[in-house]
């Protein structure tokens, strides 16, 4: 996922499954108060501060909503079980999620000057790790390099999509989206283990479970041509199948897929179709005094929350009716949900942030994170290979616990002591 530097503005959806995009917290100046750590194995309620490491590069910390990222380039990060990973320019550093340890680290290679990182998935036998390529034309390429998740070795290298990439990877195979086709690639060898011709990929396409859903246009790619059809291709088999709605088209561009339902977005909020047959199970406007847009889904339970006016509120995908009462302003600041809390982040009084957890029936927050410096947030918003792994996990944030001072200009202070640092959610 994407560390922008000097974006003001962000958003919480998952716009396309790849472009895995971070929210920025607004910090306060930096500090150089150490964080409280939970100390022992079993000591972990939610929120505990897990363990900080200290990073490598230069850094800075930058004023407003950018807070604590490289001086030179866009971080990405992504967590598994076992590893957090973070890469930025050309350098991949991997950590032991369960202690913060240094895993490997591991420059990518075999790419001229000008090659940077632009994404970082995490599976449980390797990482994924998309590359930006300038090309002699003027142009831009764009790569998948496969790194063992036990050493960070190069396995092996792979054409995607601009906004492509590893989809999914299983123990001798690794799925990309390229530009005109879906391929699965034999880990060892490379062999292409099947590959199914999908025209440009430009469509927006989700993953869920086993399952790839590319969306079929009357225009062939993505525009403004109503979405006919959904191929769903089976990402262990190759095995695909188009899906449609009763009507001509669906309404509106996929979101997401979740609980078998497939959510589509468009000028009259948000519907839900059937994921199998495509029939029509709800449309938002039924649901909702006024249109709706997807903000976050609960990474445990079939429920999706929608902004509406000025409120959050928890939809069944199912049935498409409320949950939940609505959220207020608050929703504002919430980044991601899972069993029900969702995660916040924010700056607390003084020069420390905090993350919290806040339990949208109850309406309270039910734990709050010591303090951190100059705290950055990661999240994946579409569940593919993100920072946070579910059903209970990790969330990584960068920090600087100690800054220089500025050369002025308005050039950001240089980071000291830049950390990344893991809470428990």
């Amino acid at each position: 996922m994407k560390v922008p530097r000097g974006v003001a503005t962000w958003t919480r959806r998952g716009i396309l499954a790849v472009v895995l995009v971070a929210a920025a917290v607004i910090p306060g100046h930096a500090s150089s108060q150490a964080s409280k750590h939970c100390l022992g194995a079993r000591c972990a309620p939610e929120g505990s501060i897990l363990w900080t490491h200290r990073l490598p590069g230069h850094w800075v910390a930058e004023d407003g909503v950018t807070g604590t990222v490289p001086a030179d380039a866009d971080a990405y990060v992504a967590a598994n079980a076992d590893l957090a990973v973070l890469g930025y320019g050309t350098l991949v550093a991997a950590y032991h999620a369960r202690t913060g340890e240094s895993a490997w680290d591991q420059v990518i290679s075999g790419f001229g000057p000008g090659a940077a990182i632009v994404s970082v998935r995490a599976w449980p036998t390797m990482v994924a790790v998309g590359l930006e390529v300038p090309v002699a034309d003027g142009s831009q390429g764009w790569y998948e390099v496969i790194l063992s998740a036990t050493t960070g070795a190069q396995l092996g290298t792979y054409p995607s999509a601009q906004l492509g990439g590893a989809v999914w990877a299983g123990k001798s195979t690794v799925v990309v989206v390229g530009a005109s086709a879906v391929t699965s690639y034999a880990k060892a060898t490379g062999r292409v283990v099947w590959r199914r011709a999908t025209g440009q990929v430009a469509q927006t396409w989700k993953v869920s479970g086993r399952y790839l859903y590319i969306e079929e246009t009357s225009g062939g790619s993505l525009s403004s041509s109503p979405v006919t059809a959904l191929r769903q291709i089976d990402l262990q088999t190759g095995g695909e199948r188009a899906i449609r709605p009763a009507g001509r088209a669906f309404a509106g561009t996929l979101v997401g897929i979740v609980g078998g339902v497939a959510l589509f977005e468009g000028s009259g909020g948000l519907s839900g179709y059937s994921a199998q047959s495509g029939r029509l199970l709800w449309p938002l406007s039924a649901r909702l005094q006024q249109p709706g847009t997807l903000e976050l889904i609960d990474s445990s339970k079939p429920i999706v929350y929608v902004s509406s006016g000025d409120t959050l509120t928890g939809l069944n995908v199912s049935t498409g009716l409320p949950v939940s009462g609505p959220v207020p302003a608050l929703s504002a600041s919430l980044y991601a949900i899972n069993s029900g809390v969702a995660l916040g982040l924010d700056q607390a009084q003084g020069d420390l942030g905090e993350a919290w957890g806040y339990n949208v029936m109850s309406h309270r927050v039910v734990w709050t994170s010591a303090g951190l410096p100059w705290p950055h947030f990661f999240v994946d918003p579409t569940g593919l290979g993100g920072s946070i792994s579910s059903p209970r996990g990790i969330t990584l944030l960068t920090t600087c616990a100690a800054q220089g001072a500025a050369s002025g200009n308005n050039a950001p202070a240089p980071c000291l002591r830049p950390e990344l640092a893991a809470i428990k959610y």
